[in-house]
């Protein structure tokens, strides 16, 4: 399953930040690139398959849903590349990691922008089973990408016994004792009901307004062109000394931004209407996928991250499932896609809400035996330390690999 991934790596080496992990970063950019994009591209053959097979909106939705539900939740297929990818890079990069994060993530809107068109130029010439035939030739390239993940490795004790590697469970279901994961894990999963809507819907919503289906097409291509941009830019913006500590709220923001481009979405009437509809969607949406992950970080550290990781995914799988066809089967019902933009932009609301208030009135306070503690074990200034006794203290206590500090503002 999604949260099944065993971080076995060891804990006592410090992130490069760089080296070979600017390749781990390449090749998790093109595996996040394959992983988010191949489901909305997808959505420019729903016309064809509708036609073919007699089918609705409803019916055609459940496509995306079962791929995103599998890439979340499942374990299987893509899922085999992009959680780990995302454990790997996160453990090649510490202080630049919302940067690291933000680059990856900018691979999804890279590639939809080239898979939409492509996808509307193969249905064109080969129909749409021989379009899947060659995306699906496509996404082989995700192994060569897997290659580039090495496993970081420990030094070598000059001398004395190797400490034993302490034993790891499959799944840590600790997380769940962290009310900041709890909160997060909570709004997560509302907004993912609504997030993936509009991407899905789009497409058929200007071919039913009369646009010719390339022009289309080209609307994922603009939300995608935008996303580029937002989403390194929402990392850098992140990594800033002052701005780190309040990610959590500007991950809240993103999401609110979002919800609100969604429900103005709605009011479009023509195909002119939806592309600025798009351009600020992708901006949203490059913020949301640029903080996801780093807020995450921030909130269980990176020991617990791959379980953490794998559980919100597992729990975000059951509400991308239930999303685009809830929005299908609304279309169904009304012929109105005005309605399916305004549910999709409540959800995503309701989930920045759920998110901004938990980390407001749930603040995790730093209890005053940990600061007794702190004082009591604190050395005297008046007492010098050998510099031998130093060394042999750094050597038995290794800092953690990334390990975040957590403050009030990290920590709901």
């Amino acid at each position: 399953m999604g949260g099944a991934v065993v971080d076995e790596g060891p804990t006592g080496i410090r992130a490069p930040d760089g080296g070979w992990g600017w390749a781990v970063l390449f090749g998790c950019f093109v595996i996040t690139g394959f992983s988010y994009a191949f489901p909305k591209a997808v959505s420019v053959f729903f016309k064809e398959l509708m036609r073919e097979f007699g089918i609705g909106y409803s019916d055609t939705a459940w496509i995306s849903s079962i791929l995103l539900a599998m890439l979340y939740g499942t374990g299987l297929g893509l899922a085999l590349n992009f959680q780990p990818s995302l454990i790997m890079l996160n453990r090649y990069f510490n202080k630049r990691r919302p940067m690291a994060n933000g680059l990856a993530a900018a691979g999804s809107p890279v590639f939809l922008c080239a898979l939409s068109p492509l996808g509307q130029l193969l249905q064109d010439h080969y129909g749409w089973r021989g379009g899947f035939l060659i995306l699906g030739g496509l996404l082989l390239n995700c192994c060569v990408c897997a290659a580039l993940m090495r496993p970081l490795e420990a030094p070598r004790p000059t001398s004395g016994p190797t400490p034993p590697r302490p034993s790891r469970r499959l799944l840590d279901l600790s997380v769940f004792r962290d009310r900041g994961f709890v909160i997060y894990a909570m709004a997560a999963s509302i907004m993912v009901l609504g997030l993936f809507v509009p991407p899905v819907f789009v497409v058929s919503y200007a071919k039913d307004l009369g646009v010719p289906d390339t022009q289309a097409a080209f609307l994922l291509t603009v939300l995608g062109f935008v996303d580029i941009f937002a989403r390194p830019t929402a990392g850098f913006i992140t990594g800033l000394k002052k701005v780190r500590p309040y990610s959590v709220y500007l991950f809240s923001f993103s999401m609110f931004f979002n919800g609100l481009t969604d429900l103005t979405g709605s009011t479009a009437g023509d195909y002119g209407g939806l592309v600025v509809f798009c351009i600020f969607f992708g901006i949203s949406y490059g913020m949301v996928g640029a903080l996801q992950f780093e807020v995450l970080m921030a909130i269980v550290g990176t020991q617990k991250f791959s379980s953490a990781i794998g559980l919100v995914l597992l729990l975000e799988a059951i509400a991308v499932l239930i999303g685009p066809p809830s929005g299908g089967k609304l279309l169904d019902a009304t012929h109105v896609y005005q309605y399916v933009f305004v549910l999709a932009g409540a959800e995503v609301l309701a989930s920045s809400l759920v998110l901004v208030l938990g980390n407001f009135f749930c603040i995790r306070k730093r209890p005053e035996v940990a600061v007794g503690e702190e004082e009591r074990h604190k050395p005297p200034t008046d007492v010098r330390v050998d510099s031998r006794e130093v060394e042999h203290f750094l050597k038995a206590e290794p800092e953690k690999n990334g390990e975040v500090v957590h403050t009030p503002e990290t920590s709901v």
